[in-house]
Formats: C-alpha cells, structure tokens, sequence
C-alpha cells in the first residue's frame, strides 16, 4: 500500500493574524523555467515554487538538454539552449501529478524533429488530453496515447511544423500556451483566438522578454498572434505569490473571529482575481495595497480582516479568472448566510479530480446543504455540528485537501483528512505556515485509526 499523510485538524481558539508569505506562484514557475530553457543565456529566477509539479518541468527540461542548478542563495540558473535547441529525452518524461507541465511541455516539443514519452502518476493518467492534441496534430505532430486520450503518450514532432489558425471552443491557459509555446519554433503566423480571456501568463512573459507577439479583442475573448522563429535573449525573472495559494489564508481568515492579515507579494492579474471580487462582493473585507508591476504581473499586498459572509451568485463568466478556488470559495460559501450559487463549473469534472463532485460530498459529509448540477454548485451557509471528526477524502488532489483544512480550523471536533502528501505539489509549506500560527495539527495518524475512521 502506498504511503499517506493523513492529517487531523479542528477548531482552536487562534485568531490568525499577522504578516504571511506564501508559495510562489505555480503558473508562472513552469513558464519561467521554460522560457529560460529556449532563451539564450543565463537567467536568474528568484523565488521559484518548489514544489513537485515545478520540479518535475526543471527534471524534462534536463532531459532535453538544458542545464538547471538551485544558487547557495536560494535562487534557481537556466542556461538557456535558444528556441531550436533541445533534444530528444533519453528516457521518458514523467510529470507527476502536473496537467500544466504535461501541457504546456507537449506543446514545445511538438515543434521538433523528434519523439518524447510523457506519463504521470495515477491521477495525471486519469486526466484527458485531447483538447491539445487536436492543435499539436493540426501543427503536424504525431501523438499516440491511451485510448486517444490519456497518458501515457509519446509525441512525434512535426519536421517542418506549421503555422495554424486556431479557435478554442473552451478557453483554457494551458492549450493556448501549449500552441504558443510550439510557435516559438515555426514559421510563420500562428492565430489563436479564445472565446474568453483566461490567464494570460504566457503572453505577459513574452512581452516582457522582448518577443512580438499581438494580443487584440476578439468577441468576448480575444484573437493571440505570434509570428515564429524570433531569438530573444536571458533575462531574469522574480516569482510573485500564488494567489491560488494565497486563497486559502484569505478564506481562514474571513471565517476565523478577530482575524486580521498581510499576505505579501501576491499576483493579481486581473484575470486571475476571480476569487478577490468575489469574496468582497460577500462582504469580505479585503484590501489590495501596494500595487506594483514585477516581471510585467500586477502584484500587491493583500489586507484581509475577519468578515460576515453573504451569499451571492457567481457567474460562469467569471470561471476563467478562478476556475482552481472554487474548493476553497465553496468552504467560504458554507460560512455564510444564505445559498451561494457557482455556475459554469463543468471544467471541474476534469482537474486533478473531478473537484464538483468532491467539493459537494466532502461539504456534505460535514452537514452542508449543497444542490450539484452537471456545471453549477449551491450552496447553503450553515454548518451542523459533529461529535467526531468528518472524514475527508481527497482523490489525491491538493485543492481538496486544503480547502477541507480551512473547514477543519472552524468544527469543534475537526476533520480527518485522507491524504495530504499531494500538498506538496503546489503548496509545500502550507502546515508549517498554519503550525507558526499556533495550530496544533496531527499528522501521520497511526493507520489503524484512519482505516477505523473511514469505515465509520
């Protein structure tokens, strides 16, 4: 049997306050180090996420030939091949539990003259990757995967790669920059067009390396253009917060009593701050302060006090700028007064786990009223209280596991949680940040004590 942290948290009589840094942000780390991988030159990247994900983009990269050490200072080096300048993987390429990387690395190595293996553990398996392999193959790649689907698969890059004309008919930052990253090695023009803007990380790091790329409105989204072959050289690159991380704390502070914190150095992209507006417009008292441009990502400092909550309804519209928070926006919706409707969800059945249908049994389990439709949640503030721990299952994803924590600190007898080793992918110092707060957490429960929980 494989190895799992269990973790038992529950309510404690501790405000969360203070100054808080959180993990650096996850999107721009895979970006930063693939960048600097087709750049020509050393770049410096400070700050990077260590977590697993990150880690497994810097191993494929070293398969490919890209040199990758960590500093004595904590900073990372990237002695950059240039955009034509990697090669064939001697073995295969394993990402982990990554989507992005396994996405966003399918999408550089498509442009190339040769054949990468990619697999992942259990959980990447499960997840579909068709929706880039119709680009990839319209650019000439050649892909066989598991039942045309699903990893493990090997990519045959196209000998001369083409420039296409491409309409999403889902918006999502992972293919977008999967067709972007291939272009970097093809000539000519290549055309995206997405049917509503989602994050644009990519885009905001070619521009600041110099690369001519137009991004115009097109309908409700917008039309991504980028003629190929363009030589741009090292620069370095600052990570900013992860605002996905940054979540957590925010929601724990909102529904934790005589509250009050700064979370510094956080990205706010406007198209990723779904989750700010959001919970300001529930009564959230939220600040943003200090705003300032790093590396060309809006970032600030986050004030956030404790705040009753009201229901709201969230529309599908704004699914893109938060589609990984809404676990921890459903734990906020539990805490407040009245029903809580979140449209255009269906992206969730296919994240780590289908995350839908895990946010709406786990708040179940713990006495929430939630009403689950194919691409929509309610749910009804009010939390019953429990005589035991609820028993959480997590389906190995990292979103779940942490949001139903944040549950945990506000039940009387708390929550058990099944497995919190995944944590690690994206949010590596989650407990100690909660552990320098002054909660007591208990963490690898016997498994006796588990498995009899669980039975229960």
């Amino acid at each position: 049997m494989s190895y799992k942290k269990s973790v038992l948290i529950k309510k404690q009589d501790i405000a969360i306050k203070g100054i808080i840094d959180v993990a650096p942000d996850k999107s721009i780390s895979h970006r930063a180090l693939i960048f600097a991988a087709l750049a020509y030159g050393k770049t410096k990247i400070s700050n990077l996420l260590e977590g697993e994900d990150v880690l497994k983009t810097a191993q494929a990269l070293r398969q490919m030939g890209v040199d990758i050490s960590k500093n004595s200072d904590g900073s990372w080096s990237v002695i950059g091949v240039g955009y034509c300048g990697l090669n064939e993987s001697n073995d295969v390429v394993d990402m982990g539990n990554s989507g992005t990387a396994a996405r966003l690395l399918s999408g550089m190595v498509s442009s190339y003259d040769f054949v990468t293996f990619f697999t992942g553990d259990g959980s990447l398996r499960k997840r579909p990757m068709k929706r880039i392999f119709e680009p990839l193959s319209l650019i000439g790649a050649s892909i066989t995967s598991r039942q045309n689907n699903f990893m493990p698969f090997a990519i045959k890059g196209s000998k001369i790669p083409l420039a296409i004309d491409y309409k999403m008919n889902v918006a999502s930052a992972q293919v977008k920059s999967a067709i972007l990253l291939a272009s970097l090695n093809i000539r000519g023009q290549t055309n995206i067009f997405e049917p509503e803007k989602c994050r644009d990380h990519t885009e905001i790091m070619m521009k600041y390396l110099g690369l001519k790329i137009e991004v115009s409105d097109f309908d409700n989204g917008r039309k991504i253009s980028f003629n190929g072959m363009q030589e741009f050289d090292a620069k370095d690159f600052e990570i900013c917060g992860d605002i996905s991380s940054a979540a957590f704390l925010i929601v724990a502070c909102l529904v934790v009593k005589d509250s009050k914190i700064v979370i510094r150095n956080i990205g706010v992209n406007p198209l990723r701050d779904g989750i700010i507006k959001t919970l300001q417009e529930m009564g959230g008292n939220i600040l943003l302060k200090n705003q300032r441009l790093i590396g060309g990502e809006l970032v600030a400092d986050i004030e956030v006090e404790y705040s009753e909550l009201k229901s709201v309804n969230v529309s599908a519209k704004r699914a893109p700028s938060m589609i990984d928070e809404y676990p921890i926006l459903s734990i906020a919706a539990a805490h407040a007064k009245g029903v809580t409707r979140m449209n255009g969800l269906a992206e969730l059945k296919v994240k780590e786990s289908n995350r839908l249908f895990m946010i709406a049994e786990n708040l179940s389990k713990c006495g929430v009223e939630v009403n689950m439709g194919d691409d929509y949640l309610e749910v009804k503030g009010g939390i019953k209280s429990n005589n035991e721990p609820i028993n959480i299952s997590t389906s190995m994803d990292h979103r779940i596991a942490m949001s139903f924590f944040v549950m945990g600190i506000t039940r009387d007898c708390g929550v058990l949680i099944d497995d919190f080793s995944m944590v690690d992918t994206s949010f590596p110092n989650f407990l100690k940040i909660f552990s320098d707060l002054g909660y007591k957490i208990d963490d690898n429960i016997n498994s006796n004590f588990l498995d009899k929980n669980q039975s229960s």
